[in-house]
């Protein structure tokens, strides 16, 4: 038994002091407000949200596409540079380039990751001799870092809507239907192997990459696991399933996929006011990127609308090219602002704006993880971040108003602790294994950047 004595913690009713949290087998076992001071003594106390969209090893393209070619650029010519970098990786450097990006989600105050993963296969598209080798990287990296995982293996069958074939960078990722429930099974066994906590969903790339009956296919293979699909990300690809399904992919999706609490919609930045109300209806959660959608000139989520029609949300790190918690919260917040030249676009009367994010994050990410989370309460893993409440920036604030200061102030610097599933991987700031990992990092790291 974990003891945990809070100075302040946020739980499902609001603020409490002098709060004992007990732990048990990875999950809060009591909460206990007003208690004598008793364990592990910490500041601040709130949910830590799950990370609910990452593809790894783009973490180690960070940097790297970021000059202008002779047109304009975009996210179709950023996705040719990284279709040239995956070429290049091995099972061993995907673990290792997983294992650092775990490491980092959780001294950013994450408490687990969504790992919607794509990198199947061997150069040029032949099976690996376990078909899932890759997957079962990645739940090696979750053994290593602690973090908890949601493992994603992604159906990727076609180059667009017409169905034409994967080329070039794009065989690493194809499977058939026959092909992706051999997957699966050996996925299955990888996530055997970890604690208790990990769980195994499935991911219809996008309505380009799969045939409208794959997303039936790929709910049934998840068994109750979550089902997680980008949609409505871009331009382009909006106009490409109109022509091709006759309808926009959001409405598409209202009309023929019954959208539902397990399924989790990524990106959608290019909606319509009625297909983000109709959507947010639907239960789904909206899996936002904030960091990867501004640097890939994505569009910008309509938060407020959703919001306002009770939508579910969380918050990824996609791309990886920088993971902060504080950061794609403050992104999506001030990316409302901007747009409809406001402030506190996302706060309500009784809740601040640094409250409210952390609070939807935390429990649409546990949700559409497929993990019992999201909040201080008996019963649910322990997924929890301590701020810093000696940080100078913090000094002297409680309850929402430091939550603000982490939010739209503050960053990774702030965070002190962090358990996952009553692991205690960050502690003092840094992960307990931060040199190891970080070391195999950039040894994998340093061969691949130079030969780009």
């Amino acid at each position: 038994m974990q003891v945990i004595h809070a100075a302040q913690a946020l739980l499902p009713e609001g603020w409490a002091r002098e709060v004992r949290v007990e732990i048990g087998d990875g999950r809060i076992a009591q909460v206990t407000p007003g208690a004598a001071p008793d364990g592990q003594r910490v500041g601040l106390l709130t949910p830590a949200p799950v990370n609910v969209h990452s593809h790894a090893f783009q973490r180690a393209m960070a940097g790297l596409a970021e000059r202008r070619g002779p047109s304009r650029d975009s996210f179709w010519t950023w996705r040719e540079l990284m279709y040239r970098f995956l070429e290049r990786l091995t099972p061993e450097e995907v673990e290792a380039i997983a294992g650092f990006v775990q490491m980092e989600m959780l001294e950013a105050g994450f408490g687990a990751s969504v790992e919607f993963h794509y990198l199947h296969h061997a150069p040029g598209g032949a099976p690996y001799d376990d078909r899932a080798e890759m997957c079962a990287r990645i739940a090696a990296a979750a053994a290593t870092s602690g973090a908890g995982l949601t493992l994603l293996p992604v159906l990727y069958r076609f180059g667009g809507c017409d169905g034409r074939p994967l080329d070039g960078g794009q065989r690493r990722f194809g499977n058939d239907p026959q092909g992706f429930a051999r997957l699966m099974e050996g996925a299955a066994r990888a996530i055997a192997a970890l604690p208790d906590d990990a769980v195994l969903g499935a991911a219809p790339h996008s309505l380009r990459a799969v045939a409208p009956a794959d997303l039936g296919l790929c709910a049934t293979l998840a068994g109750e696991g979550p089902v997680h699909m980008h949609l409505a990300e871009q331009a382009a690809e909006v106009e490409e399933v109109e022509a091709a399904l006759g309808a926009r992919p959001v409405r598409w999706v209202l009309e023929n996929a019954a959208p539902s609490p397990r399924w989790c919609f990524v990106h959608c930045t290019q909606m319509t006011p009625d297909e983000t109300e109709g959507l947010a209806r639907s239960g789904a959660v909206a899996g936002l990127c904030p960091l990867t959608e501004a640097s890939l000139g994505d569009g910008t989520f309509d938060g407020v609308r959703w919001s306002s029609a009770g939508g579910a949300l969380a918050v990824g790190s996609d791309s990886n090219i920088r993971i902060s918690l504080a950061e794609e919260l403050r992104q999506l917040e001030t990316s409302q602002r901007l747009r409809d030249r406001s402030r506190a676009a996302l706060a309500t009367p009784d809740r601040s704006t640094g409250r409210r994010l952390i609070e939807d994050a935390a429990l649409g990410g546990a949700q559409a993880a497929g993990r019992p989370a999201g909040a201080i309460a008996p019963g649910l893993w322990a997924d929890l971040l301590a701020l810093d409440a000696t940080h100078p920036d913090l000094a002297g604030l409680d309850g929402d108003t430091a939550l603000d200061a982490f939010a739209m102030a503050g960053g990774s610097e702030m965070v002190a602790d962090v358990w996952s599933a009553g692991r205690h991987v960050v502690t003092g700031g840094r992960h307990v294994r931060r040199d190891a990992i970080a070391r195999r990092y950039r040894e994998a790291v340093a061969g691949l950047r130079a030969a780009l």
